[in-house]
């Protein structure tokens, strides 16, 4: 087993754009669609993602706020984040993690209307590298 810590794990999702969010549905069903982290990587376990207020993420977090992340980087790396989701509606916290690339989906910016930022907050993060596997301490 290696030991990865959770700055080695920032470097390497810093470089992988998009990542498979996976929520559990109002059914019991599990949800996954893609996500990008823009690059906002400094990670201390909490990831940040721009969506939409009205979007099946949002309403599955609200219901159920266990997620999954995963995210498949260079040289063959997986790593799972699985953690807890919470939605903000708040500019200020929003503002925090907004990039510029975001206004190709969000035309008005932080003013857009109806636009929610989901947070995942880890509690566990496992990966995988060829034979090497390991859990990243939290």
């Amino acid at each position: 087993m290696a030991d990865k810590t959770l700055k080695d794990v920032s470097e390497i999702m810093r470089n992988i754009d998009l990542c498979m969010l996976t929520t559990t549905t109002s059914d019991g069903a599990l949800a996954s669609r893609p996500m990008s982290n823009n690059g906002d990587v400094e990670y201390d376990g909490n990831s940040y993602f721009f969506t939409w207020e009205g979007s099946r993420t949002v309403s599955d977090i609200e219901l159920d706020n266990g997620v999954n992340l995963t995210f498949q980087g260079d040289n063959g790396i997986f790593i799972s984040v699985t953690g807890k989701g919470e939605v903000s509606r708040s500019r200020e916290e929003m503002e925090e993690h907004w990039v510029s690339d975001l206004d190709k989906w969000f035309e008005n910016g932080l003013d857009t209307p109806g636009i929610a930022m989901v947070t995942v907050k880890a509690k566990r993060i496992k990966y995988w590298q060829g034979e090497e596997d390991g859990e990243v301490k939290l």
